[in-house]
């Protein structure tokens, strides 16, 4: 078994053109994940000078590349949950910004010709227990009554059973404008444009300081290979630990980086895996510590959650793995004991509030905090900031939302085994 993400391990590898770093440009992006290839390929389309600044070895090689391959529609936190802290109207924004988001997939995608299994099937959240029915239920309901998504539908267990095979499951609501995708070969590809528009990647070049000049957005950003002056800056690091806490530290102490877990199977060929999962839908379950699911195209099983609240490593991925590996057996019994040929882990850029943030701070332009609802929200995040760099300050799905401080998150985070028991108290007396 591979301590691996299968999404970058089967993928080709981006490689940069070799050029050296610019000493000035018109955006430094601060992030080779989707948020900053998305911002660096809208931007140098309309004809800026742009160096993405990637402290690792490769683009897309924290969340962007290790998640579970879902393109989700629907907001992280409960839609009817939102509304009541919020009002209808901010609610409904921010739900129909997630569906743009996942159209903005669709459209890169064809645009840029991206081969990479893009898909739109829908989503099926799971409910485990049955008093979970009717929070499904009354969340339908909302989104319908609200004119939120009229196109939601509830399905009770037998219709779950036939497409879903376990007997797990007492019904769920089913999300119809939802996708997945290879998350590799879309990095791939979406980098590849960037690149052909212009855009100059840069990996190996970890960004140590960012020295505002002037009053503007003008910056100097002090990498591990030199200086680059850029008249604006994106910081689109998510829940990276490079950097320190200098330049990033006003970030990092509101966000979280929770780990989450994922297995793939061995394949388990065509008839096995539409016998499983006939729909070919993601899949997730409701509760706290969840669980999340989908077929690839060469039909392995992809599951994943948060095993532990624990930081990802080689050693806390390969004994979350092995929680899984029990997950996987009570959720899908009937595959025995199937071959895992991928373990590995990756940090959510959690926020208080499980929604993304984005905006402007001492000049600094920034985008993150998606909660594990990301892929579809960095991408489309990405071509929104790049139009409020341009001007279009109404672009931000996000513009205008108080960010406090986490109390008591001033480093690592030192609380997470405490919000891992909390939360699977709260899932037992459910």
């Amino acid at each position: 078994m591979k301590l691996d993400s299968y999404w970058t391990d089967s993928a080709p590898a981006f490689v940069p053109e070799a050029c050296e770093l610019p000493a000035q440009v018109d955006v430094a992006i601060v992030g080779g994940g989707f948020t900053g290839l998305s911002a660096a390929l809208a931007l140098a389309r309309r004809g800026a000078t742009v160096a993405v600044l990637e402290a690792g070895s490769r683009v897309a090689a924290e969340a962007s590349g290790r998640n579970g391959g879902h393109v989700n529609n629907g907001l992280a936190v409960d839609y009817a949950d939102v509304a009541a802290k919020v009002g209808v109207e901010r609610a409904r924004g921010w739900y129909h910004a997630y569906d743009a988001a996942v159209d903005t997939v669709d459209r890169l995608v064809r645009e840029e010709g991206i081969d990479c299994d893009f898909m739109r099937h829908g989503k099926l959240k799971l409910a485990t227990r049955a008093n979970q029915m009717a929070a499904l239920e009354n969340s339908a309901r909302r989104l319908v009554d609200d004119g939120v998504d009229c196109d939601v539908e509830i399905l009770d267990a037998a219709r779950v059973r036939a497409e879903v095979q376990s007997d797990r499951f007492h019904g769920g609501l089913l999300y119809k404008r939802s996708g997945q995708m290879h998350m590799g070969r879309f990095a791939h590809g979406l980098a590849t444009a960037a690149q052909r528009n212009g855009a100059q990647v840069h990996t190996g070049t970890e960004v140590n300081r960012i020295e505002r000049v002037g009053q503007g957005h003008a910056h100097r950003l002090h990498t591990a290979r030199g200086t680059v002056a850029a008249q604006q800056v994106l910081l689109a690091t998510g829940a990276t630990r490079h950097g320190g806490y200098g330049s990033f530290g006003w970030l990092r102490r509101r966000i979280v980086p929770i780990g989450s877990f994922i297995v793939v199977t061995e394949p388990l060929g065509e008839q096995r895996a539409l016998a499983l999962l006939a729909g070919r839908r993601t899949y997730t379950t409701i509760a706290n510590i969840h669980h999340y699911f989908r077929l690839t195209a060469d039909h392995r099983l992809v599951f994943g959650g948060r095993a532990r609240f624990a930081i990802s490593s080689p050693q806390s991925d390969a004994a979350s793995g092995e929680i899984l590996r029990a997950g996987l057996a009570e959720t899908f019994p009937q595959l025995g004991k199937v071959r895992l040929d991928y373990c590995w882990g990756g940090l959510v850029d959690m926020t208080q509030d499980r929604l993304p943030h984005a905006g402007e701070r001492d000049g600094l332009y920034y985008a993150m905090g998606y909660s594990g609802h990301g892929t579809q929200m960095s991408v489309h995040m990405g071509q929104r900031m790049a139009a409020v760099m341009g001007g279009d300050a109404g672009a931000n799905p996000w513009q205008g939302r108080d960010w406090p401080a986490i109390p008591g998150h001033f480093g690592p985070p030192w609380f997470l085994p405490a919000v891992g028991f909390y939360y699977r108290l709260k899932d037992r007396l459910a």
